[in-house]
């Protein structure tokens, strides 16, 4: 593809695109890295800058229509969606700097790449001009892909976002993971590098504003409450990953015949109607609880950082509810296909795993969301660990 795609096209290139992940899903796990052909197809469609408002140069989608393309990519390959998804989200979340570092990073309408490990795990020293940057940031997703890097550091008692060329920091290759390996997810360190000021903005900012970055993109949705777009665009891949799996495990049903059986078809089996029956009814279930999710941060992210806690807490538990069913219905799935669903030629096999390592990241610690659901819907108040 050699030109944007407009709007309506989406859908479509997503799922046509998602059949290529699909076959170059064993190299990029191998990779342990998108393929380039990945990365070059994805940027002559003008994915990057699918979120990205039309003032950045970006097709300015809704959000809506953004997450479900990464969940539609994911239904191929989870791993590379996860990458790519937020590859461009990152993007849309450079729109909230300053104007001069827009203005270095959004040449001719180009997207810049940029992974935003977001953990504060370094400092950043006020220095004449700007500051000076050091520390080590884990999960840089996409760092092998990428132009920039932004990472968090503590500026005294508070966060501040820094972004680096990519030349000034490096990348330590660690990531050797059972799942989702495609994401590249390296280390990055810096020692003491200088960024000018306009190269920053604090997390308060960047959070809750005011955003120096906003008043480039009126209309647009650079300003939508932050942590809702984190939660939903890392669960896409999660659901998109279950439903790639119940194609496959339908597909797999219908033509496999059972081992010690005489020729008996594994499709009129009851246990197998039972357990497709079953993964069908969870895996629906996801999508309605995404949707929903989905639903409520269209109407209500545009208020930003008045965006009611209720809604915030009802969001991140929706997040962790859609990777919840969607696991369980992978091991539903895989459970009663077989052995040689464990074969690495079985995308079931894949979709297990990327899942089982999605449900480690920190927002969709099961117990953790629904303890913070619970104590919201109770009048209580919202903590900075909750991640709101």
């Amino acid at each position: 593809m050699t030109k944007p795609i407009t709007p309506a096209d989406w859908t479509a290139w997503a799922d046509a695109a998602a059949l290529r992940l699909a076959d170059r899903a064993a190299t990029a796990e191998t990779l342990r890295s998108v393929p380039e052909e990945t990365l070059r197809e994805a940027a002559e469609a003008g994915y990057f800058a699918l979120l990205a408002p039309t003032t950045a140069g970006g097709a300015g989608a809704s959000m809506a229509d953004f997450l479900d393309v990464g969940r539609r990519l994911a239904a191929g390959c989870p791993s590379s969606a996860w990458t790519l998804s937020f590859l461009a989200l990152h993007a849309w979340l450079l729109c909230r700097f300053e104007p001069a570092l827009q203005a270095e990073l959004f040449v001719r309408g180009a997207m810049p790449l940029a992974p935003a490990p977001l953990a504060p795990t370094g400092k950043a020293e006020p220095a004449p001009g700007g500051y000076r940057v050091s520390g080590r940031w884990e999960w840089a997703t996409g760092v092998n892909h990428s132009d920039w890097v932004m990472v968090n550091a503590m500026d005294g008692p508070m966060p501040r976002f820094c972004v680096l060329p990519i030349g000034d920091v490096v990348v330590e290759d660690v990531w050797r993971t059972a799942g989702m390996c495609a994401t590249g997810s390296n280390v990055v360190t810096a020692g003491d590098v200088f960024v000018t000021a306009h190269r920053t903005l604090s997390a308060m900012q960047m959070k809750f504003g005011p955003m120096p970055g906003l008043a480039l993109h009126p209309g647009s949705t650079v300003g939508y409450a932050m942590s809702p777009a984190l939660a939903l665009v890392a669960a896409a891949p999660a659901l998109g990953a279950a439903e790639g799996a119940l194609a496959a495990f339908t597909d797999r049903m219908k033509a496999k015949v059972q081992a010690y059986s005489g020729g008996a078809k594994q499709s009129e089996a009851p246990a197998t109607h039972l357990r497709l029956g079953e993964a069908l009814a969870t895996v629906r279930a996801a999508r309605l609880v995404w949707a929903d999710a989905v639903a409520l941060y269209e109407r209500e992210g545009p208020l930003g950082a008045a965006m009611p806690v209720e809604s915030l807490a009802a969001v991140r538990l929706a997040a962790a509810d859609v990777v919840r069913l969607a696991n369980t219905a992978v091991n539903i799935m895989c459970a009663a296909a077989g052995a040689s669903s464990g074969f690495q030629s079985s995308p079931l096999q894949r979709c297990l795993r990327d899942l089982q390592m999605i449900r480690g990241h920190v927002v969709f610690d099961w117990d953790r969301a629904a303890q913070i659901g619970g104590r919201i819907a109770l009048g209580l108040e919202a903590t900075p660990a909750d991640l709101l």
